[in-house]
């Protein structure tokens, strides 16, 4: 008759702490995938993403949500726009600016604001308006606040970045390839200013 054998005191310890691993390693959760990350916090570099473009806002026409690290290693020119100012002509300059200039890696990036209560349609109206009267093509983003404690995130940093916040309707800021913001401009400065073009041209130079 076999005797059953008994296990000492340590051999006890050692299965008891092998079977604690093991119910342990069935409770974890499996390991994150890329799409369960929680996102970048908007602002903050991301990668090769730098923390002037990293935000997402929806497109103008149709909301689809738009990540504006797409455009990372691009010249960038950030404008607030409406439909019924004075200064609503230079979308004419600004589309052939783009035009212009993006295989170069220009992007024009167009956030319409009712700020200076001069934009109060709705998307679709404002989208309508830009591409029925003056063609416009370049990137534009929904309808959103530019200044003051309810301004969106990226003119936030903008503020910050520069200090100052657009005193009107067709206030620009240029973003360099590398994600520095270089510099801001009323919008007394036109599309088509040459000392502005000149500007433009010599981002585009630089790597």
């Amino acid at each position: 008759m076999s005797r059953q054998r008994t296990l000492e005191p340590v051999q006890w310890i050692a299965l008891a702490g092998a079977l604690a691993l093991a119910a342990a390693a069935v409770m974890l959760p499996p390991p994150a995938r890329a799409a369960d990350k929680p996102a970048t916090v908007a602002g903050q570099p991301a990668g090769n993403c730098p923390a002037s473009l990293n935000f997402r806002f929806p497109r103008l026409q149709d909301d689809a949500p738009q990540n504006l690290c797409q455009y990372a290693g691009k010249v960038v020119l950030v404008v607030n726009t409406a439909s019924y100012c004075g200064f609503t002509p230079q979308y004419e300059g600004l589309e052939a600016l783009y035009a212009k200039y993006r295989d170069r890696g220009l992007v024009v990036l167009g956030f319409p604001s009712n700020d200076f209560s001069q934009e109060p349609g709705s998307a679709k109206e404002i989208s309508d308006f830009c591409y029925n009267t003056y063609g416009v093509k370049f990137p534009m983003l929904g309808k959103s606040h530019v200044r003051g404690s309810d301004a969106n995130p990226m003119y936030a940093l903008l503020a910050q970045e520069t200090g100052t916040t657009p005193k009107w309707n067709f206030y620009k800021y240029l973003i360099d390839r590398k994600g520095q913001v270089v510099g801001s401009y009323n919008s007394m400065v036109k599309p088509d200013d040459k000392q502005f073009v000149a500007t433009v041209e010599e981002l585009l130079n630089k790597r």
